[in-house]
């Protein structure tokens, strides 16, 4: 699926969420990005211009009972099987391990 969102508002929308669930659990910006273990002028960033370095991002989301949200969101989507035939040719191919495109 083609998504037509730039980087830009994603990362917008990722600060304003992540703002906005901050807020509904009560923390203030010091106090959740002291108990993430993040600087506060990260989170202060970040909520500001939606830039933050992955790990400062899912310290934040660990305090904010998110991230297994996160992980649930980038796993592999399972193939829907239309016949049992389907089932047992699947049970053969390997699982990829490497990529093919350049």
């Amino acid at each position: 699926m083609v998504s037509f969102i730039t980087i830009s508002k994603a990362q917008s929308l990722l600060s304003e969420n992540m703002r906005a669930k901050r807020l509904q659990m009560g923390f203030t910006q010091e106090g959740l990005a002291k108990r993430a273990g993040v600087n506060l002028r990260t989170l202060r960033k970040f909520e500001q211009e939606g830039i933050i370095s992955l790990e400062s991002y899912l310290k934040l989301l660990m305090v904010l009972d998110k991230i297994d949200s996160i992980i649930e969101a980038t796993k592999p989507e399972e193939k829907e099987f239309d016949s049992i035939d389907d089932v047992l040719k699947a049970d053969n191919k390997k699982i990829r391990k490497k990529g093919w495109r350049k």
